[in-house]
């Protein structure tokens, strides 16, 4: 997603050159003794919304990120090293997270940068990230473009070696969206909306593709802006198109209210979207009128995945105050990625990561495209473009307040 889904201190400083004495790319602290020494400090930064309308997303990630770090130290995953995060708060803005991204790039000990949470926040930091070989992995980022470039469709090429992604695309989650509606619900025609923004536009045009190839229509398409509250003239336009359903093509914070004032003006139909609105805030913001919709997500449900259990109940035992929300699970195999990439290097490298923080980078951006392990949402790898090979998605529906899954697969070939 996001595009994809409170305010917060940073909690990490930058440390100064003067600190970097074990390694120019390693921090020396005093209380980080193993049997062989002083370990090495390499840091993992978080880019997420951690305050704004997209913070109960964001704070989930940083969370589970946090919580990745702390479990790679506490059963010394990489020997010699100590993990730490530096979460960093986008806002879910485009111009901060370039901002963060430079900043991170400025930071010798950063090894590896785990966000961000919206495509169109990631596309401002890209290229930052590659001009310093540091390898960014997300949990949640779904626009195809951001991998396999605009002409995804029919010319796909490698946009940036160092950028890779835990979450499949959208090029796989709106015709698996259409797919449902047209087969499964047997809803025929569509009112398709969407935010404009990277993300959600993307989102709705595959969707609108592949739901026109099985034979459904499209009555309409019109869009909204992200920042606006009122729908009541588009839910008018809606309840007289006498469509089957809604696609939203954006992100909870407007995708609920607009749901509300959809069934306010009297289409009692649901609001079908993506990843974006598979969030507790958007019922508690949509409230009885979310009930029936539905979204789709990328992974399976991490309380339906044994191979998550152990991540559920070491997130509980953290104490975080929020809950891990939709990313969690990705953006623990996300930071883990980081953490193996690590551990290949020093194990080519003679138990030590090159003395040259460029170099150390370099190896770990290399490392990434070649790590496999089995992880918290399944075998962890990536295909040649950095994209997931693990293609699973799910609906979930609005049921009794929360969502809850009624399908998980893949998208089936046509």
């Amino acid at each position: 997603m996001i595009v994809r889904h409170r305010s917060l201190l940073i909690l990490t400083s930058v440390l100064t050159t003067g600190a970097l004495t074990l390694t120019a790319c390693g921090s020396r602290d005093d209380d980080n003794k193993s049997e062989g020494g002083k370990k090495t400090t390499v840091v993992i930064g978080v880019d997420a919304p951690l305050s704004g309308d997209l913070s109960a997303i964001g704070i989930g990630i940083k969370n589970s990120v946090d919580l990745a770090a702390k479990m790679a130290n506490k059963n010394n995953e990489v020997n010699g090293v100590t993990f730490k995060t530096q979460p960093l708060d986008d806002v879910a803005n485009p111009s901060t997270g370039g901002q963060n991204a430079t900043k991170l790039v400025g930071q010798d000990d950063v090894l590896g940068v785990v966000g961000p949470l919206n495509s169109s926040v990631a596309q401002s930091m890209q290229k930052t990230f590659a001009s310093a070989n540091l390898v960014q992995v997300s949990p949640a980022n779904t626009a195809p473009e951001l991998t396999q470039g605009a002409k995804y469709a029919t010319a796909k090429s490698r946009q940036f070696d160092t950028y890779f992604r835990t979450a499949t695309t959208d090029a796989l989650q709106g015709p698996y969206a259409a797919q449902y509606a047209y087969n499964t619900l047997k809803l025929k025609t569509v009112y398709s909306v969407d935010d404009k923004k990277t993300y959600g536009a993307g989102l709705a045009r595959t969707f609108r593709q592949e739901f026109t190839k099985l034979g459904g229509k499209v009555v309409a398409t019109d869009h909204i802006n992200p920042d606006d509250r009122d729908f009541g003239a588009i839910a008018t336009k809606i309840k007289n198109s006498k469509a089957d359903f809604v696609y939203y093509g954006g992100e909870y914070p407007a995708g609920a209210p607009l749901s509300k004032q959809i069934k306010d003006a009297g289409a009692k139909i649901p609001v079908v979207g993506g990843d974006a609105l598979q969030s507790a805030d958007y019922t508690k913001l949509a409230g009885k009128a979310a009930e029936g919709d539905f979204a789709t997500s990328v992974g399976a449900p991490p309380e339906k995945l044994d191979t998550a259990k152990k991540f559920i109940a070491d997130y509980k035992a953290a104490g975080y105050k929020e809950p891990y929300e939709t990313y969690g699970a990705l953006s623990y195999d996300a930071a883990w990625v980081i953490v193996q990439a690590v551990k290949q290097v020093m194990s080519d490298n003679d138990g030590k990561l090159p003395s040259d923080p460029k170099e150390a980078r370099k190896k770990i951006t290399e490392a990434t495209q070649k790590v496999s392990f089995n992880g918290v949402t399944g075998n962890v790898g990536f295909d040649k473009y950095g994209d997931t090979t693990n293609r699973t998605l799910t609906v979930y529906q609005v049921k009794g307040g929360k969502h809850t899954p009624v399908k998980t697969g893949e998208l089936e070939a046509q």
